[in-house]
């Protein structure tokens, strides 16, 4: 704006997980903002792989129910309910689910803008 101010933007959004779209790994898209978006993964069964990855984003997560391993840069940490995780952007991770698996996440930047969720 011509006096220096950003103009702040004041829009309310809601996202009902039920109608929220679905990513190509299973992912449901929840809210998103400029910096930051939520996702979260239901349901995910038992015994299922995410392949190893690095991702020009940074997540973090809450388990809601399940159980999971995620590797992180050679670590490995277990995912109960009532845990979170952080991956920093750029490490490698993948994770095995142990145990059928509900998690939320937060990504920031956006994971979904141009391409940065697809499978790698």
């Amino acid at each position: 704006m011509a006096d220096g101010t950003a103009k702040l933007d004041k829009s309310v959004k809601k996202v009902s997980v039920d109608r929220s779209p679905q990513g190509e790994m299973g992912q449901k898209y929840l809210v998103s903002g400029r910096q930051v978006s939520m996702r979260i993964w239901q349901g995910e069964p038992e015994g299922a792989e995410k392949q190893p990855s690095r991702r020009e984003y940074e997540t973090v997560g809450y388990v809601i129910s399940g159980r999971a391993e995620l590797r992180l840069e050679g670590q490995k940490v277990m995912l109960e309910p009532g845990d979170s995780w952080l991956v920093p952007p750029g490490a490698e991770h993948s994770y095995t689910i142990l145990a059928r698996f509900t998690a939320v996440e937060a990504t920031a930047p956006p994971a979904q803008v141009h391409g940065r969720d697809a499978p790698s």
